[in-house]
C-alpha cells in the first residue's frame, strides 16, 4: 500500500474514531450533574474529575488570554495570503500550503458551529448561562492552530530559525491552554479529550492533503 493511501485510511479511521467516542460521550452513562440539572454523558467519570480538579477561574482568564494569541497566528498566515494575492493578482498563485490552511481553517470553524449548535453537553460552571462544552473550543483551535503552523512553517519560511522559534512557541501554546482548560474546571474531562480526537482526527486530514499536493 502506498504511503498516500495509508495516510487516506489513516485519515478515515480516526475521523470515523471521532465520531464514535462523540456518540458515546452523548449516549453512555448519562446523568444530571451539570448545571440546571443538564445531562452529561460518562457522568460518573466527568464527575470525578471535575469533583477533583474544581473549578479556578484565574486558570479559566488566562486561558482566555493564551486563546488569542492562535487566533493571531490564523490572521498573520490570512494576512499572508491577502498580500500574495494583491501582488500576484491569481488566487491559484497563493503558496499552496496558504491556500490549503485556509481551507483548514474552513474546515475548522464549520466544526466549532456545528457544535454549537449541536449540543453534546453544557459547561460544568455556569459563565453566561447554559454554554455548550464539547468539544472544549480553546483545545480545538490551539491544537489545529499551531500544529498546521509547524506543519507548513519549514516549506513557508526560508528563514529556519524564525519557523524554528515560532514552532517552539507553538508547542509550548498548546500545551497551555490544553492544560490550563483542563484544570480551569470550565470544561469536563471528556470535553478536553473530544477536543483532542477531534483536532487530531482534522490535522491527520491536513496533512494528508499537503503531503498529496507535495
Amino acid at each position: 500500500m502506498s504511503r498516500s493511501k495509508k495516510n487516506i485510511l489513516v485519515s478515515v479511521s480516526l475521523i470515523l474514531i471521532a465520531i464514535i467516542y462523540t456518540i458515546l460521550v452523548k449516549t453512555i452513562n448519562l446523568g444530571n450533574i451539570g448545571p440546571e440539572n443538564s445531562v452529561v454523558g460518562f457522568s460518573k467519570l466527568n464527575g470525578y474529575v471535575h469533583n477533583l480538579i474544581g473549578v479556578h477561574m484565574n486558570l479559566y482568564k488566562v486561558t482566555q488570554i493564551l486563546g488569542l494569541i492562535p487566533l493571531l497566528m490564523a490572521g498573520i498566515y490570512a494576512l499572508i495570503g491577502i498580500v500574495e494575492l494583491v501582488k500576484r493578482k491569481n488566487l491559484l498563485k497563493i503558496d499552496r500550503e496558504i491556500l490549503l490552511l485556509g481551507v483548514f481553517y474552513i474546515i475548522v470553524i464549520g466544526t466549532y458551529v456545528f457544535f454549537e449548535k449541536v449540543i453534546i453537553n453544557y459547561r460544568p460552571v455556569l459563565i453566561d448561562g447554559l454554554e455548550a462544552s464539547y468539544p472544549s473550543s480553546h483545545t480545538v483551535l490551539a491544537l489545529c492552530i499551531c500544529m498546521s503552523s509547524i506543519m507548513i512553517n519549514n516549506k513557508l519560511f526560508k528563514n529556519i530559525k524564525l519557523a524554528k522559534y515560532e514552532n517552539i512557541i507553538s508547542i509550548i501554546l498548546m500545551i497551555a491552554i490544553v492544560i490550563g482548560r483542563l484544570f480551569s474546571g470550565v470544561h469536563w474531562f471528556t470535553d478536553i479529550i473530544g477536543g483532542i480526537i477531534i483536532s487530531i482526527a482534522l490535522l491527520k486530514c491536513f496533512n494528508t492533503v499537503l503531503e498529496k499536493n507535495e
